[in-house]
């Protein structure tokens, strides 16, 4: 069921055939930026329907961000309509907490399947007060992916979105069996908070 895939099963001695209907996981990104610009593109050929939301009109516009729909506005806004859901991967890329806050909040609550933010680790150890203060628990925060994108050495924003792109596939591919490595982390979380 976790891969999607249609196929013969053996259950009590019987032969059954499964047809897995499963829905269709999209991407979220949070930030009308250069790596939102390469990120969109790249998801959508991998199959994930994009959306972009970035409440910075003078970034958030048509002819930065062609065939991809867009958001001028505030996540808060955006999530009323849309809420999440487990077949959602949230990147957030803007490096504004006003922005990017509440959408990683939202999408600890909603349990999408990745959550990813931008940012050294310094900047997520601030993040990780904010958040707690905004009442997320230390195991919805280990689910949190940053710095995000897998450690390829990512430097440029293309690249920096491939290895975003990877690592939502690699969440999506695995869910359902981090659940040992996210408890892990909320330790050390909660060890660092704190210290």
């Amino acid at each position: 069921f976790r891969s999607g895939s249609s196929g013969s099963v053996e259950a009590e001695g019987r032969t059954f055939f499964l047809n897995a209907y499963l829905p269709q996981p999209r991407l979220l990104v949070i930030g009308a930026v250069h790596i939102s610009q390469a990120l969109a593109p790249m998801a959508k050929i991998a199959g994930f329907p994009v959306e972009i939301v970035d409440p910075r009109t003078a970034f958030a516009t048509a002819g930065r961000f062609p065939d991809v729909a867009l958001h001028a506005e505030w996540p808060e806004d955006v999530l009323k309509r849309q809420p999440l859901d487990s077949y959602t991967a949230l990147a957030a890329v803007t490096h504004d907490p006003k922005i990017d806050d509440f959408a990683l909040k939202a999408a600890l609550d909603a349990n999408c399947f990745y959550v990813g933010a931008l940012g050294s680790r310094k900047t997520h150890a601030k993040r990780v007060e904010r958040l707690l203060a905004l009442g997320a628990t230390a195991d919805q925060i280990a689910r949190i992916h940053a710095p995000i994108g897998l450690d390829i050495g990512a430097a440029s924003p293309a690249e920096i979105a491939v290895a975003v792109l990877a690592q939502a596939i690699q969440a999506f591919r695995s869910r359902g069996l981090e659940a040992s490595a996210s408890a892990q982390r909320s330790e050390s979380i909660l060890e660092k908070h704190d210290a």
